[in-house]
């Protein structure tokens, strides 16, 4: 016997419905889910916010340095040193033990410096007569055009300029102690040293009508022509 359900009993043709019904009772319950407000327990302890209220106090902390202990003092070694009896002593001093406001002294003189010794060592920068070369600033520019040779090297590199000597004029006019201040390099330091030892002795410098001795600078020029 085959079994034959009715158009209205078959429940296949309903599925769209049911399957709508569905969503919309899935939407619904998904918006009352955000709708919905919770709100979190929150215990209270009485105690602990009339402690927190309370006002704090504020204790300054007051450093205290302690100073190290002081180094204990040097350790001082006596030496004691023995002197046979037959050997004599000189006394540096002689002590009055009894001396009093009578007592006359002898007045210390210190010794005496010669004056004329410290001069001669002491170099001077200016004088009243500076130290001049024998015939005056013409001869001496003279002999500097005389004597000086350019030196290859320099006349090779294009190097000139002026080379600055000093130099001290002793007391006999003599000429001491020269180097150079500032150079130009090429070989010109040197021959402008070398004529500078070379010249004649000069007349000296005076202060207070005695011949000292003076620092003096020249400058030597080099010139390419």
């Amino acid at each position: 016997m085959e079994l034959r359900k009715t158009e209205k009993a078959d429940l296949e043709n309903k599925k769209g419905y049911f399957f709508e019904i569905g969503l919309i009772l899935a939407l619904l319950i998904v918006f009352g889910a955000f709708s919905m407000k919770s709100y979190n327990k929150q215990t209270v302890n009485l105690m602990q916010v009339a402690v927190d209220d309370a006002p704090e106090e504020i204790i300054p902390i007051t450093e205290q340095k302690v100073k190290p202990p002081p180094p204990p003092p040097p350790r001082q070694v006596t030496q004691i040193k023995i002197v046979n009896d037959d050997v004599q002593v000189e006394d540096d001093l002689d002590i009055d033990v009894e001396a009093d406001d009578n007592t006359e002294f002898q007045e210390y003189v210190p010794p005496e410096t010669d004056d004329e010794d410290v001069e001669e060592q002491q170099i001077f920068q200016v004088v009243e007569n500076m130290p001049e070369f024998p015939g005056g600033r013409a001869a001496l520019m003279k002999y500097l055009a005389t004597n000086i040779k350019y030196p290859p090297y320099a006349k090779e590199a294009g190097i000139q300029g002026r080379v600055f000597i000093n130099f001290v004029v002793e007391r006999d006019g003599s000429i001491t102690a020269v180097k150079v201040l500032r150079g130009i390099g090429g070989g010109c330091d040197e021959e402008a040293v070398r004529v500078v030892k070379a010249m004649p002795k000069w007349k000296p410098g005076m202060q207070r009508g005695k011949p000292v001795r003076v620092s003096f600078n020249l400058p030597v020029k080099f010139t390419l022509q």
